[in-house]
């Protein structure tokens, strides 16, 4: 059975393949646009370290056990920070890379272009498309049932490489047609243009992941948890008589934090612990997804001061 850290590793190995091969033939053949797929790559590659290591504290603080109760120990609100950092981290790095590339591809436009070797182009993004493509689907399948961000970014960052490299084979098939013609001339122009719209088009790209990280550091609530929450809340309310409710919710990676505070009427009976968490228990069933990336507080209190 495929875990989240066996298929970041494979994708991980794979990765610095496409990156080593990358580099190799663009040197070889002269192509900027080859080396930039390179150098995409290992970066690429580098933050899926990273994020297979903060996948490995997560899987293992969740875990029982020795090594778990020691990382619990020195982090009790768990790693779920961890995971926006590394995506957030992800998609800037890979923005910053594409930025760069478009300024030397511009450059190069403006001082005439370069030559290629466009057989070996041609190899090298054949072979890169076939193995992205199967990448990608590999690790949509897994996602399937393990259902992880991490993942879903991979798969998604094996898409972006199969179609960016798709648009660089179609280039380098135009310029070794056009060799021997009379449009031979755009043949040194094709390379530096190829890799300028390849930039154009992936620099906006990490933008959504880069933006859903950066509100998960921030803690900005997700308005449909936020809704959910409020919903069983009022329910509760209604159903026991207490006087109102606050919720807290926040999206933190994975990690969903919730804090609930229910302000009990003056002068109640008083009730059992056992009765109290019975009611927890019920709240904890109607709000769902119980699972370690739960983090679910519920507090009553007669003083609303304690719950603002």
């Amino acid at each position: 059975m495929m875990t989240e850290q066996r298929v970041l590793r494979i994708s991980i190995a794979v990765t610095l393949l496409l990156a080593v091969l990358g580099i190799v033939f663009g040197l070889l053949s002269g192509s900027y646009a080859i080396v930039f797929d390179g150098v995409y790559a290992l970066t690429d590659a580098s933050m899926t370290v990273l994020a297979l290591l903060v996948a490995n504290l997560i899987a293992t603080s969740a875990t029982p056990g020795p090594a778990a109760n020691r990382f619990v120990a020195q982090f009790t609100m768990g790693f779920w920070h961890l995971e926006p950092m590394v995506l957030g981290l992800n998609g800037i790095m890979l923005m910053g890379a594409s930025i760069y590339a478009l300024i030397n591809a511009i450059g190069s436009l403006m001082s005439g272009g370069r030559e290629l070797n466009f057989d070996q182009a041609i190899l090298y993004a054949v072979v890169t498309v076939a193995i992205a493509m199967a990448m990608a689907f590999f690790a949509r399948h897994a996602n399937r049932t393990i259902k992880s961000d991490f993942l879903a970014l991979d798969a998604k960052a094996w898409l972006m490489s199969a179609g960016l490299t798709a648009a660089l084979l179609v280039a380098f098939i135009t310029g070794y047609l056009v060799q021997g013609t009379s449009l031979a001339w755009i043949s040194p122009y094709i390379d530096p243009a190829a890799l300028a719209v390849v930039c154009l088009v992936i620099i906006p790209l990490p933008f959504g992941t880069v933006k859903q990280a950066l509100s998960d550091i921030l803690l900005v609530t997700p308005p449909s948890l936020k809704q959910h929450v409020d919903a069983v809340a009022r329910q509760v309310v209604g159903r026991y008589g207490f006087v109102s409710h606050r919720a807290y919710v926040a999206r933190v990676g994975r990690g969903r934090q919730i804090e609930l505070y229910f302000i009990v009427p003056r002068g109640w009976p008083p009730k059992t612990l056992e009765e109290w968490d019975h009611i927890r228990d019920e709240i904890g069933v109607a709000i769902g997804d119980d699972s370690p990336d739960r983090w679910l507080t519920i507090a009553f209190t007669t003083d609303p001061e304690w719950a603002d």
